[in-house]
């Protein structure tokens, strides 16, 4: 299973590739050495999050797959969905889902989101706006808002549903 650290201007991000799969993208909070690439698909990784964090790319194109329940990939779809510089709320995320009652298992489904960034967990916010919580840290969602919105002109916008 090859593993890549990758630099990041709010970390160090682990990104594991699993029978040709990005499995997993992950902030790290410990100081850990960035490596090189050792797969074409790792390279190509690299290259989306370098053009990202440029604000190049808005959408990410490698081939992914992460572990979960039926439920847990229903909600991961949704959160694919939501348009780069756009937030919504987990109440919000629910209406949409057709099951407004579901709205702490679709907020425990974010919080198993394995992949940063690419599944954009980041844009799921409170329904008065305030940041709720965040697997790479508070600070780092409120970065990637704010880098997301700066790149877009959007500010902080919702989608209606």
């Amino acid at each position: 299973m090859p593993v890549n650290y990758y630099r990041t201007p709010v970390g160090v991000a682990r990104i594991i590739e699993e029978d040709g799969f990005i499995s997993s993208i992950s902030i790290r909070d410990e100081e850990l050495e960035p490596n090189e690439p050792e797969t074409p698909l790792l390279k190509t990784v690299a290259l989306q999050l370098d053009e990202y964090f440029a604000g190049e790319r808005k959408v990410f194109d490698f081939p992914i797959k992460q572990n979960g329940t039926t439920f847990q990939q229903v909600v991961w779809e949704y959160l694919l969905k939501i348009p780069y510089g756009i937030t919504t709320s987990y109440a919000a995320l629910s209406n949409e889902m057709k099951n407004p009652l579901a709205i702490r298992a679709i907020a425990a489904a974010n919080g198993k989101n394995n992949l940063w960034i690419v599944v954009p967990c980041h844009r799921v916010i409170g329904s008065n706006s305030s940041l709720t919580g965040y697997a790479g840290g508070l600070w780092r969602k409120q970065w990637l808002l704010e880098h997301e919105a700066r790149v877009s002109g959007t500010g902080q916008t919702k989608l209606p549903f």
